[in-house]
This record gives C-alpha cells, sequence and structure tokens, in this order.
C-alpha cells in the first residue's frame, strides 16, 4: 500500500490524527465524498488546503465536529431553530452556518462572519474527528471546480502529493453532498441544496 495511504482502522486512524495535529492535511471518508481535513485552530494548515486546492481565499471551509457540546467556540449564538435541526437531523448531511464566533480564522468564515457546521454519521470520519480532539475541515478532496473523489485512488490522482495523508475507508456514497443551512439570521436560507430536502427542513422551521 502506498505509504501515504492507511487503512481506516484503530492504528491508521490515530496516526493520521497525529498528522492532522501537527499541521498536516489529511484525506478521508465522509458520508457523500472524501474530505480533506485540516486542524481548524491551525492558520497554516488551513492556508495549505487552499493552496493545494486551488480553492478561492473567499470561499469558507465547512467544519466537522465529534460533539454538539463542540459548537462553543465555533458559533457566537445557536438558535432555537439550530437546536432543532441539531436534534432531528445530526449526525447526518446537514451543513448549520451560524454567526461565527469572534476571532475565529478568516480563512473558515471566507469573511462572511459565519462559519458552517455539521456532525457526520460517517464512521471513520466521527471517529477521526474524535481522535483529534478538535473540529477539522471538510472540504472535498480535489482541485476546485474538478469532480469530487468517493475512493482513495480518485484523491490520489486528483492531489498526488499534495496530500499529506489520506485515510482509505473503501467507496463513499457519492451523490449530493451536505445540505447548507444558513441558520445566523432570523429566517432559515438553504445556500446549497444537498442530501436533505428543503420539504424535510421546512418543518422545523418554525416553533
Amino acid at each position: 500500500m502506498n505509504r501515504k495511504i492507511q487503512k481506516a482502522d484503530r492504528a491508521g486512524i490515530r496516526q493520521v490524527s497525529q498528522v492532522i495535529l501537527q499541521g498536516g492535511v489529511a484525506a478521508f471518508p465522509t458520508e457523500t465524498f472524501y474530505g480533506l481535513g485540516a486542524d481548524a485552530r491551525n492558520e497554516e494548515a488551513l492556508q495549505k488546503i487552499f493552496q493545494l486546492k486551488g480553492r478561492e481565499e473567499n470561499k469558507p471551509l465547512l467544519l466537522l465536529i465529534g460533539d454538539q457540546e463542540w459548537l462553543a467556540g465555533l458559533a457566537r449564538h445557536i438558535p432555537a431553530v439550530a437546536e432543532r435541526l441539531m436534534q432531528n437531523f445530526w449526525p447526518g448531511p446537514l451543513t448549520l452556518v451560524f454567526e461565527a464566533f469572534p476571532g475565529l480564522s478568516s480563512f473558515l468564515t471566507g469573511g462572511t462572519g459565519t462559519v458552517g457546521v455539521r456532525l457526520s454519521p460517517h464512521p471513520v470520519a466521527q471517529a477521526l474527528v474524535n481522535a483529534v480532539g478538535r473540529a477539522i475541515t471538510a472540504t472535498s478532496a480535489n482541485l476546485s471546480g474538478q469532480p469530487s473523489a468517493s475512493v482513495a485512488a480518485e484523491v490520489v490522482r486528483a492531489l498526488g502529493n499534495r496530500v499529506d495523508v489520506i485515510l482509505d475507508g473503501g467507496q463513499t456514497a457519492g451523490g449530493l453532498g451536505s445540505t447548507v443551512l444558513d441558520v445566523s439570521s432570523q429566517v432559515p436560507r438553504i445556500i446549497r441544496q444537498g442530501v436533505i430536502s428543503r420539504e424535510e427542513l421546512v418543518p422545523f422551521f418554525d416553533p
């Protein structure tokens, strides 16, 4: 096996988590496609993601957390509608966009003053986030504008040596990405339609 590719077993997850904690960028499977994980607190690692993807710096990076309590320090305020949505759709392919906690990196917010967060239902993604012990990024493991990767080999073809390590969890489900819903203002707004439809979300908008 390519030395940059680690099996998604306990040892592999632990090793990849250490790469992230040391400022590296790792590719890992999520409930839709492979994502790129970097420590949300490491400015240099966040910048590295933009460089290796060729990503515009005004585009925010979405985050994965291991538990709802991790929103402290990420979201400035958690509105009631977000509480209802999290209760019903987390873990799941729903990214909620909150008002960002003061001081959060502009690489995460894209200068918008908001931050997108989700709790992944994928067991490998969840295990990795918990091994790291804090929020990691989850932007797609590809060059910006190119197709997303659903197997480790596609990550290798797309990014090669640009990524520090790949956690091989087999083929991901593919299909649509997570639905991105902005709950930072009074009226929730769908930024990106994904796996979860508007019809499924609307019943939770009003108390």
